[in-house]
C-alpha cells in the first residue's frame, strides 16, 4: 500500500473512531427496586454514559442528567403508593443530553457508579439512594418503570373522589372561560349577534354538565358581561388549583361560507415566548418549578422549566383531541386536528389549555345554529364527554399530569 493510501486508510479509521464516539447512548429501560434497606435505580443503556447525579430539596428531587442520550420509549412513574418515587419526568438539556427529573416523597442522598456485564455488551447505571424519614416496605419491592401503554376503554369514566392536590375527596376543578366580554364584544354575526353572549351561554351550560357530575367542578371565569384581562384569566385558574382551562369562542372569517368548529392548543413558538417570560420573573418561575432558582445555574432552571412545559402542552393536546373527536357527530369541522396557535389565554406554563372555536358565527346559518339553546346545548355536551374521555385515559396512564394536580405545584 502507497503513503498515499495508508494516509487515506488511517484517516478512514479515525473518521470510524469519531463517529462511533458521537454516536447517541439510548436508555432502553429503568427498573425500580426497593427493599427494606436499599432504594435502587437501574438503568439499562446501549454504552457506559457519562453522567452526573445531584438532589434538590423543598420539594425533594433527585436529577440525572446523562450526556449525550435519549429515550428509547417512553418511562411510566411508579405507583401512586409507592414508599418513595412519586414521579419521574424527561426532557432534553443542552440539546443532546438526556434530564431525569425523580419527585420524591422523602429526602435523599445518592450514590451512583457504572457496571458492564462480563459476558455481554449489557451496560447498566445505577443509582443508590438514602432515604431519610420514610417508611420501609416489610417486604421487598421490584417496580419496573414500562413505557406507557394505551388506556383500556372499559375502565369507569371519571373516578368517584379523585384528589385535586388538596385532599382524596376534593373534585378535580375545570376552568371555563367564556372568551370576551363587557366592551370586547368580540366576532359579531350578520343579524348583529355578538360572540361574548354566546360564548357566556355555552360557558354556562357547560359550567352545568361538570358540576351535575361526580368528581367534578366547574370554575367560570367570568359570570356576567364583564372584560376579564387575558393574563388575569390564566391567575384565576391557578389561584383555584384548576387542573385544565376551556377557553371558548365563536370563530369568525370575512368569506360568510366557511363553517365549522376548531380546537387549539398553544404554539411552540407562544410557549417559547411565555417561558421567557416566567424565567424573566425569578419569583413567578420558582413558584412554577416549585423550589428557589436563586441559586440554581441558568440551563438548570430553564431545563426545569422546560419539563414543565413539555408536560403541559402534551396533556393540552391529549384533551384537545378527545373534545374534536366528540365534536364530529356534533357539528361540522372546519379542521379535522388540533390547531396550534399564540392565544394569550393558551400560556399558562402549568395548566392544560384549550382553546374552541364552537362554529363561524359569521357564517349565516352557524350564526343562527349559535343562537339556537339545542345547539349550544350540543356543543356543551360535546365539549363535556371529550373532558371526561380525558379523564378516563389519564386515570389510566401516568402520561397525563391533569389528573391529580398540576405538576409543577408541590
Amino acid at each position: 500500500m502507497g503513503s498515499y493510501g495508508k494516509i487515506l486508510f488511517f484517516l478512514g479509521l479515525q473518521l470510524v473512531s469519531m463517529v462511533c464516539m458521537a454516536q447517541q447512548i439510548s436508555v432502553i429501560s429503568l427498573e425500580l427496586v426497593t427493599t427494606e434497606k436499599q432504594n435502587r435505580m437501574i438503568f439499562e443503556v446501549t454504552a457506559s454514559p457519562k453522567h452526573r447525579v445531584f438532589v434538590m430539596d423543598n420539594p425533594s428531587r433527585l436529577v440525572i442528567d446523562i450526556e449525550n442520550a435519549q429515550l428509547k420509549s417512553p418511562l411510566s412513574s411508579p405507583p401512586a403508593e409507592h414508599p418513595l418515587f412519586a414521579r419521574i419526568r424527561t426532557g432534553i438539556k443542552d440539546k443532546t443530553d438526556l434530564r431525569v427529573v425523580v419527585d420524591l416523597k422523602s429526602p435523599v442522598t445518592a450514590k451512583e457508579f457504572s457496571l458492564k456485564s462480563d459476558n455481554s455488551n449489557e451496560h447498566r447505571l445505577v443509582v443508590d439512594l438514602d432515604a431519610r424519614d420514610i417508611a420501609k416496605p416489610k417486604s421487598a419491592t421490584n417496580v419496573v418503570a414500562v413505557p406507557v401503554t394505551k388506556p383500556n376503554p372499559s375502565e369507569p369514566k371519571v373516578a368517584e373522589n379523585k384528589p385535586n392536590g388538596k385532599g382524596p375527596n376534593e373534585p378535580i376543578i375545570i376552568a371555563i372561560d367564556p372568551g370576551h366580554g363587557g366592551n370586547d364584544s368580540g366576532a359579531k354575526g350578520i343579524r348583529g349577534t355578538e360572540e361574548k353572549v354566546i360564548t357566556l351561554q355555552i360557558a354556562k351550560k357547560l359550567e352545568a354538565f361538570i358540576n351535575a357530575h361526580s368528581g367534578m367542578k366547574a370554575l367560570m371565569v367570568r359570570t356576567d358581561d364583564s372584560y376579564v384581562g387575558l393574563r388575569e384569566r390564566m391567575k384565576i385558574a391557578r389561584a383555584s388549583n384548576a387542573v385544565l382551562f376551556v377557553s371558548i369562542h365563536a370563530d369568525a372569517f370575512q368569506d360568510t361560507l366557511i363553517k365549522g368548529a376548531s380546537v387549539y392548543t398553544l404554539s411552540t413558538t407562544g410557549a417559547s415566548s411565555e417561558a421567557a417570560r416566567w424565567l424573566a420573573d425569578s419569583e413567578n418561575a420558582s413558584d412554577m418549578v416549585g423550589v428557589s432558582l436563586h441559586d440554581k445555574e441558568d440551563d438548570l432552571a430553564s431545563t426545569l422549566f422546560d419539563l414543565t412545559q413539555k408536560d403541559t402542552r402534551e396533556a393540552s393536546v391529549n384533551v384537545a383531541n378527545h373534545v374534536l373527536k366528540s365534536f364530529m357527530n356534533v357539528s361540522p369541522l372546519h379542521k379535522d386536528t388540533v390547531q396550534k396557535a399564540g392565544f394569550m389565554v393558551l400560556k399558562s406554563p402549568d395548566i392544560p389549555s384549550i382553546l374552541i372555536e364552537t362554529a363561524f358565527i359569521s357564517n349565516p346559518s352557524e350564526e343562527q345554529n349559535l343562537l339556537s339553546e339545542q345547539f349550544q346545548t350540543k356543543i356543551a355536551k360535546a365539549i363535556f364527554k371529550g373532558l371526561v374521555n380525558y379523564f378516563s385515559q389519564s386515570s389510566t396512564s401516568e402520561n397525563s399530569i391533569a389528573v391529580l394536580e398540576p405538576l409543577i405545584r408541590g
